[in-house]
């Protein structure tokens, strides 16, 4: 039987062990994930404990992995994230997992494994997931990458297999995601925060009050925002009033930030990646500001379908396809 060839991507971040496929045309075959426990009432893992987990969901992923290539795909290159982000002294132990998994299967089926970052693959997936990879391939475009771990602004120029990325905006002190998390949390939310905040903050019926926020040149503060937000909760007792609190004082600074970006870019289109730019009240925000992308949730929050679609670029054009 002739098996299609196709191409793994693996990518383990702090909160999810994932891995995807895509074919030899760049369509994602499979996007699979299993997430990181982690303790009720915490707002997040040590780095160790994220490895350790790493090491117990692998076997987990690598059978969903067995499955979804059944008796018909056999891959012929393995991607994997091994940095958080293409920068010198880039470094975070949960990624070391990752790369184990990739170099035992490299090693024992003689594959060639190619390495990315994982704000790289997170970029990848948006173009993907967006629609418009095509376009903003081919010309230098902006980027948000904003999640638990990164706020930043990017400035990106595709190449042939990846990106030269810039960074020429972001935070100042804790990131969007954290935010979230640490008010979702004080509110009794299990972590990660995201969706339940956003669906608390749907349930709003109230004013919300103007919320102070703090963006000088393209940075952003955003620790202010856990005290803020604790102390509307605690006189309004209202946990809706204080999601959408939330997500205005973040859509205020992610709009002023992509002002700020467009008065040096101006023109440029604008992809939203990271978990949290997948919040819906965030996208319509942005879309009324800028020439704005966005990923579906799936290709939004941690994945490794931008590292699998990476992963075939390189390996195309090591042996000369593109």
């Amino acid at each position: 039987m002739n098996r299609q060839a196709v191409y793994l991507g693996i990518d383990t971040s702090n909160y999810t062990t994932s891995a995807a496929i895509c074919d030899a045309e760049g369509r994602v075959l499979a996007n699979l994930k299993v997430p990181l426990p982690v303790r009720e009432g915490e707002c997040g893992l040590r780095q160790s404990d994220a490895v350790f987990a790493h090491t117990r969901n692998m076997p987990i992923l690598m059978a969903k992995c067995r499955e979804a290539l059944g008796n018909d795909y056999t891959p012929i290159a393995v991607g994997v994230s091994t940095t958080p982000r293409d920068a010198e002294g880039s470094y975070m132990p949960c990624f070391l997992a990752g790369q184990a998994a990739a170099s035992a299967i490299c090693a024992a089926s003689d594959l060639p494994m190619y390495t990315f970052s994982h704000q790289n693959g997170h970029i990848r997936a948006a173009l993907y997931s967006s629609g418009r990879g095509e376009e903003l391939m081919k010309k230098p475009f902006c980027a948000f990458h904003v999640s638990g771990g990164t706020t930043e602004v990017l400035y990106v120029t595709p190449g042939e297999d990846t990106f030269t990325v810039e960074q020429v905006g972001g935070t100042a002190d804790i990131n969007a995601g954290q935010a979230i998390d640490r008010v979702g949390v004080m509110m009794g939310l299990r972590f990660p925060c995201g969706p339940a905040l956003e669906q608390l903050a749907a349930q709003n019926t109230e004013k919300i009050p103007r919320p102070r926020i703090c963006v000088r040149d393209g940075v952003c503060n955003l620790s202010g925002l856990e005290n803020l937000a604790g102390k509307l909760y605690r006189e309004s007792g209202s946990a809706p009033l204080t999601a959408a609190y939330v997500l205005a004082f973040i859509g205020d600074t992610l709009t002023r930030m992509t002002e700020h970006l467009l008065e040096k870019y101006p023109n440029t289109p604008v992809l939203y990646a990271g978990g949290v730019m997948s919040n819906r009240y965030l996208q319509v925000r942005l879309a009324d500001v800028c020439d704005a992308s966005f990923a579906e949730p799936a290709f939004s929050a941690d994945n490794a379908a931008g590292v699998a679609l990476l992963c075939r670029e390189r390996d195309r054009k090591v042996r000369g396809r593109v």
